[in-house]
């Protein structure tokens, strides 16, 4: 269990839409590449209608802090059976990195499990319990520069460790303003600033997880109720297999 997972949802009804062209995306998909079964369930880059305006919104205050750079989207809508396939991915890669067999069990592989958790939500069908992604409702994204190159950021998406943690190159930035570590903290921390901005909450372990109107922002922004709870079915559009 999450700390957001007894919110109630009261789910708004708005259908996913595609991204607009204004939104830089990151594709190859990266999950799409590592085989996650999409199928006919069609783009990845979709979410909630009111989550597609917060983040122009969010792209227009970054242009005013960053003349030319922009958001680039890594990840959005996730089917439930995407997340299962990448949490037994994460588990898997993070078995490898540490010298284990993932079809071993044991206090190690448990271990392993826990630290997967912070950073993957279970892939759970009850609809009580959605997994963030599968609400439409939360957007993974970085920064780019004004010809598309993804601005470093101190820490890969989707890494395993305090690395992901929003503030983990604080200290490091207080300790030497003019350093690497400095540039990493103050992107982290204007990435943090605009979409904040723009009405969204960020995931306590990762710096690049947004979202608005699902469990999570609730729970982050004090809301009684989420708005977006599992999105089943992409809008249907002429773009709908695009991506």
């Amino acid at each position: 269990m999450r700390p957001w997972s007894p919110i109630p949802i009261h789910d708004n009804g708005e259908r996913l839409q595609s991204l607009p062209a204004e939104l830089l995306r990151i594709e190859p998909h990266p999950y799409q590449l590592l085989g996650a079964p999409y199928g006919s369930l069609g783009c990845p880059f979709r979410l909630r209608r009111g989550v597609v305006a917060r983040l122009l919104q969010a792209e227009e205050l970054l242009h005013q802090q960053r003349s030319g750079w922009r958001l680039a989207i890594f990840d959005a809508w996730r089917p439930v059976e995407v997340q299962r396939f990448m949490v037994r991915h994460a588990f898997s890669e993070e078995c490898r990195l540490r010298g284990l067999d993932p079809e071993a069990e044991g206090p190690a592989h448990d271990a392993v499990h826990k630290s997967v958790g912070r950073f993957w939500a279970p892939p759970s069908d009850d609809p009580a319990t959605p997994p963030p992604h599968s609400t439409g409702a939360a957007v993974d994204l970085t920064l780019a520069d004004a010809d598309g190159r993804l601005l470093a950021m101190g820490g890969a998406i989707d890494a395993i460790g305090t690395i992901s943690e929003p503030e983990h190159h604080a200290e490091a930035a207080r300790r030497d303003p003019g350093g690497e570590a400095a540039r990493w903290h103050g992107r982290r921390m204007l990435l943090r600033q605009v979409m904040v901005a723009a009405g969204f909450s960020q995931h306590p372990n990762e710096w690049w997880h947004f979202s608005h109107g699902d469990q999570l922002w609730a729970w982050r922004a004090g809301e009684p109720l989420a708005i977006y709870g599992r999105a089943l079915e992409p809008e249907a559009s002429p773009a709908a297999g695009a991506g």
